[in-house]
């Protein structure tokens, strides 16, 4: 990875980093774009079952060599919805006629890409860098390109600040994620030291849940293809 500018270095990017695949490959990208200190991450505490994401989003942070790296903590989710990520009675599972699994958290992404945008403005950066994909975005409407366009005209009218949502792996699989893994020599850390798992298991997870099984058969087919 490419090292920082120095102590000083402007803020360019602000990564919103969960301590899963998809966010820890943003980082990596932004890191190796920008250097480690010109970008920030921030991770948001909102009552998850796989809370063992924040100690792994610190680790990663701290191996990306990122030094500004704030955890903030939304206590207010569970008292406004219910799902299987805040509430360990609702089964991980997607009912009959429902649009989305249980494990959709509402709002979720408009409201981290929110305050990630009121930080991004304090540091005088421009742009705000998320994981999400549509290609494999199981039915969340807040990981589709239309709600991330619409995110950012809104971010800019509330904050009167330019910022960019910016979303590399938008059209892209979890196979193609896991060969760009690769391509930066990274494949075995975000294999190991990343959490993606609904019942937060690091690595390769419980193999059961929905989030497992996306990852698993992402990875598989990136090594069929090799």
């Amino acid at each position: 990875m490419r090292k920082g500018k120095g102590k000083d270095a402007a803020v360019k990017a602000v990564v919103v980093l969960s301590g899963g695949q998809d966010s820890a490959l943003c980082l990596a990208l932004a890191v190796r774009r920008f250097g480690a200190d010109a970008v920030a991450a921030i991770t948001f505490a909102y009552g998850q079952r796989h809370a063992v994401e924040t100690k792994y989003a610190r680790r990663l942070a701290k191996r990306f060599g990122v030094r500004r790296h704030k955890v903030v903590r939304l206590g207010f989710f569970g008292e406004l919805t219910t799902n299987a990520l805040l509430d360990h009675s609702v089964k991980i599972c997607r009912r009959k006629g429902a649009k989305c699994p249980t494990t959709v958290v509402e709002g979720r992404n408009a409201v981290f890409l929110q305050l990630a945008a009121v930080w991004a403005k304090t540091l005088g950066a421009a742009e705000v860098h998320i994981g999400v994909s549509e290609a494999d975005f199981s039915g969340y409407p807040d990981c589709r390109g239309a709600f991330l366009r619409a995110q950012e005209r809104a971010m800019r009218l509330a904050l009167d600040w330019p910022v960019r949502v910016v979303a590399p792996f938008l059209h892209k699989t979890k196979a193609e994620e896991w060969a760009l893994a690769d391509r930066l020599g990274l494949l075995e850390l975000i294999r190991t030291g990343t959490v993606t798992c609904y019942n937060g298991v690091p690595g390769d997870g419980c193999g059961k849940c929905p989030a497992c099984l996306l990852r698993r058969r992402g990875l598989a087919e990136y090594l069929a293809s090799r």
